[in-house]
């Protein structure tokens, strides 16, 4: 039988604990609803995906997660069964048989939680009908020509629709429903205005307006007390959106959100005080020797090199050795993820290391989504290229391999005149000529559609970042999101992070962001929650911190162009020394640890929607500031320690003392 666990937590050196009652997991059924269940558009879509596991162990069979159905995504990602529970099950055949058409499954990820896929286009004809439902439950209109929001009214009365069907037969269980974001709103809107006997959370992890007011580059968060919100939404013709966001946060049992800063911008933007903060986590895989994830990180960056050697063949004139591999990833917004000051930082990296002749080389690669038409022809001819040269040095390795191996066994030594004839030459000379390109490498891997306009484009060109012969600073943009199944890049998100040497995220707006289990740059929203609150000295980790609040843009530009170029003059063991304390570090970004935030939140919605059969006790989780760790960095005594654990294996009388050398000073 299943049975909910403490809501306890052990502290990561010496943390407090806090404990609430527990959850009755086996007598409740809990729902979590999103448009990104399966259906990758952002930073949910992670959020939820990684959650599974730990939600799914927890609840077993009665944790279920209810999303849009997609007939590609179906195929790739959902293995389809019938429902074991009986209220589900009586749900679903309910639903189909008056019209709609509903999928059910195990969504092909960890933990294999079951999913509620709604088909939004086959019950579109109920549209009409489903505005009025909206109207009368909170005045809230929607124009004809918003097909996102009309989408997601429908996605929301399927909901709704789906709920009452399954509290109808749930023969005595409580039922509690997630809602992640606005498009999810409606469904619990209209599920409240029909008093449906489920206790409801909304979740948070960006208002909609902010997003907005951040894209038109004003000063966000100094400002948030000011702003009109009717007037500033109205004039970006997403009133009608905001006011479903809105009701949805005000009729919730429950309002989350995910970080200290977007519970402030909430208070101000959507007039409701978040009732418990809910950070966000990721899956961490331990290894049981240091030595695993420095393994995966070679392994997974010679992937990379080989992807680099094909894209800049023709110019591959640096040293691959003394290449740094960095990256920025996230929705394609230009100014909230900071793709602006990050590309204007390249471009004064790039003149630093040039008029310092360094020979490091930097390569930076931007995976964002956008509209292309297909891959770009000559990046994948110059993966062609890479694959035939490979081919043509593994056949004359085999063939002067075996010409070694049978002049050995005569007890010669070979003429090496006569390893290679005519042919071979040939040959050989043939693969050179065939990396002769006349143009410069290409900026990005694919054709836009919009290329003229492109933001991050266009800020190419006015910098003249174009991958010529001297720039010591590459470009490279990849205008969809990583798969292992691509034929350009065969690489999942996952492993390109374990690649890569820095992650570089300086958002603007970014309500928490995820940062990868290895050194990267932040920006404002996660990163102020490290600085202030998580580690101290957060440099010493790995983190550095770019202020995008009170700094102007052009200082910000500076601030980030110093942190990489330091980064650029590290050697490799002091960028080993980081990448092991950044390891470290995401113990903290752990769902065991976090999310019993979330079954907090769950608790308290119970208690609300349901006082007489559940109690709130007094206690409650910690604010996320009192998960820090007091570990202060400290390079010479990390020296120091390291020079004690090697001893020497023999015995010298006589020793020539050179100069003393600093840690990490040692060549590699």
């Amino acid at each position: 039988m299943l049975r909910g666990r403490s809501l306890s937590v052990t502290s990561l050196g010496g943390l407090p604990r806090w404990e609430v009652a527990e959850l009755p997991v086996e007598d409740v059924l809990l729902f979590e609803v999103s448009w990104e269940v399966t259906n990758k558009v952002g930073g949910i879509y992670t959020v939820i995906q990684t959650k599974a596991k730990t939600t799914a162990d927890e609840w077993g069979d009665n944790y279920f997660l209810i999303g849009p159905y997609f007939e590609h995504n179906m195929k790739t990602q959902v293995e389809q069964c019938e429902p074991v529970n009986d209220a589900v099950r009586r749900a679903v055949d309910t639903m189909n048989k008056h019209g709609c058409q509903v999928r059910f499954g195990r969504w092909l990820i960890e933990g294999s939680p079951y999913v509620v896929l709604f088909d939004i286009g086959f019950s579109a004809w109920n549209l009409d009908r489903w505005k009025g439902d909206l109207w009368e439950a909170c005045s809230v209109g929607i124009p004809y020509d918003d097909r996102e929001a009309n989408d997601m009214l429908i996605f929301g009365s399927l909901t709704a629709w789906f709920l009452k069907e399954v509290t109808d037969h749930a023969d005595g269980k409580h039922v509690i429903a997630q809602f992640h974001e606005w498009q999810a709103g409606t469904g619990l809107i209209l599920s409240r205005a029909r008093k449906l006997p489920i206790a409801t959370i909304f979740t948070t992890h960006a208002t909609l307006l902010g997003r907005y007011l951040c894209a038109a580059n004003i000063d966000f968060y100094n400002h948030l007390d000011q702003f009109n919100i009717d007037k500033e939404a109205g004039e970006r013709q997403i009133y009608h959106r905001y006011c479903m966001e809105r009701a949805a946060v005000h009729c919730a049992h429950v309002f989350t959100t995910v970080s200290e800063i977007t519970a402030i911008e909430a208070e101000h933007m959507l007039k409701r005080k978040p009732d418990v903060i809910t950070p966000n986590g990721l899956n961490v895989k331990k290894f049981s020797a240091v030595h695993e994830f420095q393994n995966l990180h070679a392994m997974y960056k010679a992937r990379i090199q080989d992807f680099v050697r094909g894209h800049f063949y023709g110019h591959l004139d640096f040293d691959l050795e003394k290449t740094l591999f960095l990256f920025i990833a996230g929705r394609y917004e230009y100014s909230n993820k900071g793709a602006d000051i990050l590309l204007e930082s390249l471009s004064r990296l790039n003149f630093l290391l040039r008029m310092h002749k360094s020979d490091v080389t930097v390569v930076v690669f931007f995976i964002m989504p956008a509209k292309t038409n297909n891959f770009n022809v000559e990046t994948l001819k110059g993966q062609a290229v890479r694959k035939q040269l490979w081919d043509i040095a593994h056949s004359m390795k085999e063939k002067f391999g075996q010409k070694l191996y049978d002049a050995l066994l005569k007890g010669e030594i070979p003429d090496m005149n006569n390893i290679l004839d005519l042919d071979d030459l040939t040959i050989m000379k043939r693969a050179i000529f065939s990396t002769q390109r006349q143009s410069l490498p290409p900026v990005t891997t694919h054709n836009m559609i919009d290329d003229s306009s492109d933001p991050i484009l266009s800020t190419i060109r006015r910098l003249g970042l174009f991958n010529s012969r001297t720039d010591r600073v590459k470009v490279i943009l990849h205008p969809e999101f990583l798969s292992s199944t691509s034929p350009l890049l065969p690489m999942d998100y996952e492993e390109f992070v374990r690649g890569c040497h820095l992650g570089v995220f300086p958002s603007y707006y970014e309500p928490w962001g995820y940062t990868p289990g290895m050194g990267c740059i932040d920006g404002f929203g996660f990163a102020v929650c490290f600085k202030s609150n998580f580690v101290w000295g957060p440099a010493g980790w790995c983190i550095y911190i770019v202020d995008r609040r009170f700094c102007s843009p052009d200082d910000s530009c500076n601030q980030l162009t110093k942190f990489l170029y330091g980064f650029c003059k590290q050697s490799r063991r002091q960028r080993i020394i980081q990448r092991n304390r950044t390891e470290r570090l995401s113990d903290l970004l752990d769902w065991r640890y976090l999310g019993r935030y979330y079954q907090h939140a769950r608790y308290l919605t119970l208690s609300k929607a349901f006082p007489d059969k559940f109690h709130m006790e007094p206690t409650s989780p910690p604010t996320v500031n009192t998960l820090c760790i007091d570990e202060r960095y400290d390079e010479e005594e990390e020296a120091e320690r390291d020079r004690l654990n090697i001893k020497s294996p023999f015995a010298l009388s006589h020793v020539h003392h050179r100069k003393k050398k600093l840690h990490g000073e040692y060549k590699n």
